[in-house]
């Protein structure tokens, strides 16, 4: 499987809405604190967008709507791999990218056999307390070596700057939250984004 090398990450149908119609053609949908029906709303709008734009949607954590929803993407960090039915999960067809921060949970990650693995935080990440030191990109190099053919997703304190060494250190889509939704127009920032990532399709 080949994943965009332009992952966007943003936390609201209303982001996707706003930003897929611009080029985007690989985005989560990750939303922390929601009641279901407000997720369900949230998804179904997401989906729809992306249907509509040609771009993959996958959703963040939330397997059992993902698959209520006829969604064919999740996302799971390493405590929801915990609890998930991977089996439910395979057996609709769905596939499944998985985060990873250390040695152990890519052992972790691996014996699942996900569709993509997920390293981070490459550098330092203003969007969540992290207990993970920054991996920098020597360890992309490292994870590549372990998980190919698998792709691999680099995340974490990404911004156009450092994509080439990224890329170069053999990440295969690089993801990006606050780069792109807390920057002063978001618009022409995902263009930049879209525009600096096209060598790599």
């Amino acid at each position: 499987m080949k994943l965009d090398p332009f992952y966007l990450i943003v936390d609201s149908a209303a982001w996707i809405e706003r930003l897929v119609p611009l080029g985007v053609k690989l985005v989560q949908l990750r939303i922390k604190t929601m009641d279901e029906a407000g997720l369900r709303v949230e998804i179904r709008k997401a989906k729809a967008l992306c249907a509509e734009h040609q771009c993959q949607l996958i959703i963040n954590d939330h397997w059992r709507l993902a698959i209520e929803e006829g969604c064919d993407f999740v996302h799971l960090g390493q405590e929801d791999l915990q609890t998930a039915d991977l089996a439910r999960i395979r057996g609709t067809g769905m596939r499944l990218g998985l985060s990873t921060h250390d040695h152990v949970e890519l052992e972790t990650a691996l014996a699942a056999r996900p569709d993509y693995v997920a390293l981070g935080p490459v550098y330092p990440t203003v969007l969540k307390q992290m207990k993970w030191a920054p991996q920098g990109v020597d360890r992309i190099s490292e994870w590549k070596r372990r998980v190919a053919p698998i792709p691999l997703v680099a995340i974490g304190g990404l911004n156009l700057d450092r994509l080439d060494g990224v890329f170069a250190a053999g990440a295969d889509s690089a993801a990006v939250v606050t780069d792109i939704t807390l920057n002063a127009d978001p618009e022409a920032r995902t263009r930049e984004w879209i525009e600096k990532t096209t060598p790599w399709r």
